[in-house]
């Protein structure tokens, strides 16, 4: 039998457990918290509005990852960047943002630079993802705000917010980012990665996060695809 190229506490550990439904409440990421705790992920991904009370929940079990100009990206820099501040004052470890999308259809990269630079330049220490929302450009277009990603000195590419009509992470995307940022900064897939299969295929791609709302179900996808005796240096 084929096995997956991670064990379970490898893949969990390249998790941002995610909340980021409207609806949720102080309840719901408390669960999130101490489930993402138990299964060992990253991170656990939450609105700006529950970060402080992560933080102090979590009491440094997990890493506690928030948005920026989420989900639209339609947010003025400055904003972008008191709102990343204040999450980082609130706690945060660990900031995505959200690229205009339309200033990068229409082509102006150096717009699209300097948004994400001016959220870096406010959280100089912070850990910064740059979500481009790959299914909305086209290759070319998914490369060219990589770079500006990059020119801007942000730590990750990012695919998707989840929230957008046209789709989240697919392996073809994730191999673009990879292929423009090479080694320098980090890939994060997130968007539609429901199963074990899924996150193979974007790992495989050059995903080096993941963004899980069901982070359970993807690492119970183990159970089908792991042998009694796995081979001798296979990691298990």
């Amino acid at each position: 039998m084929k096995l997956y190229p991670f064990t379970p506490g490898q893949l969990a550990s390249m998790v941002d457990h995610t909340l980021l439904k409207p609806e949720a409440t102080t309840r719901d990421v408390e669960a999130l918290i101490d489930d993402g705790a138990n299964l060992g992920v990253w991170s656990v991904c939450v609105s700006p509005t529950f970060v402080r009370h992560a933080k102090e929940y979590a009491e440094a079990r997990v890493k506690i990852c928030t948005v920026v100009g989420f989900p639209s990206g339609k947010v003025v820099s400055r904003i972008k960047a008191a709102e990343a501040l204040q999450a980082v004052l609130d706690g945060a470890d660990e900031v995505d943002m959200v690229i205009d999308v339309g200033m990068a259809k229409e082509h102006n990269f150096p717009q699209v630079t300097a948004d994400i630079q001016a959220v870096r330049e406010a959280i100089p220490g912070t850990l910064l993802k740059v979500i481009i929302e790959s299914a909305a450009l086209t290759d070319a277009e998914i490369e060219e705000v990589c770079k500006c990603a990059e020119a801007a000195k942000a730590d990750f590419v990012k695919t998707s917010t989840g929230f957008h009509p046209a789709g989240g992470a697919t392996p073809h995307a994730v191999e673009i980012m990879a292929r423009t940022v090479g080694n320098r900064l980090g890939v994060k897939a997130s968007g539609g990665v429901r199963t074990l299969a899924d996150a193979e295929a974007v790992t495989k791609a050059g995903a080096t996060r993941l963004g899980l709302s069901g982070t359970a179900a993807v690492l119970a996808g183990f159970d089908d695809n792991v042998p009694d005796a796995a081979p001798e240096g296979s990691g298990y």
